[in-house]
């Protein structure tokens, strides 16, 4: 049976890649599939996706947005602070650091964690190295060393690689989970996931 594969494209400043994080591990160890982690560039996907950043939205959607945060994270048993003290934030050093953790053969999963919950639980700022390096070395890693990796040229070609096949898979924005090809948007798609999942049936297409 062949090895299943989900490739999954994130930011780690996204509310809703935090609060989709612990069921989308789950469900990839319910099914045995391999999680591909891919950090890309937001800002690159949502140009090509028709989004807009969070101030430039209609104070409608700002507020749907606040109530569907508040939602999800009662339904997932989460603590969520809606307007955390460092928000918006530049995440991009933190997603490079996963990318250099994933080149040396790492697992960045605890380390996204610590990052996802600075910004929506600790109110930390985690577009801060100390910071970052202060949660590598929670998770056993060394920080000064990942974090060097990750402000070299061979990461950054990753990112924006991963920002491409972003693109090229149909991301929207952020988490998208890609299974066989086909794009799932949100934490709030993780259904149709495990749907797609239990019953091995083929990708649609757009």
């Amino acid at each position: 049976m062949p090895e299943i594969e989900i490739d999954y494209y994130f930011v780690c400043v996204s509310p809703f890649a935090y609060l989709g994080h612990e069921a989308f591990h789950a469900l990839a160890v319910k099914h045995g599939a391999t999680i591909r982690y891919k950090p890309m560039k937001l800002m690159g996907v949502w140009e090509k996706s028709g989004s807009v950043p969070l101030s430039q939205r209609s104070d409608t959607r700002k507020r749907y947005r606040r109530i569907e945060l508040q939602r999800v994270a009662d339904i997932r048993g989460l603590p969520l602070n809606v307007e955390p003290k460092y928000f918006p934030v530049d995440s991009s050093l933190a997603d490079r650091a996963i990318i250099a953790l994933i080149e040396s053969g790492k697992d960045p999963t605890g380390f996204i964690w610590r990052v996802h919950r600075g910004v929506w639980v600790g109110d930390e700022n985690v577009s801060d190295r100390a910071q970052l390096a202060a949660y590598l070395a929670a998770e056993g890693h060394d920080g000064e060393v990942v974090l060097a990796a990750a402000e070299g040229g061979e990461v950054a070609a990753i990112y924006q690689r991963n920002t491409d096949d972003a693109v090229a898979a149909d991301a929207i924005g952020a988490p998208v989970y890609v299974l066989n090809g086909e794009p799932f948007w949100g934490q709030d798609r993780l259904d149709y996931l495990a749907h797609a999942l239990e019953t091995g049936r083929g990708p649609f297409r757009g």
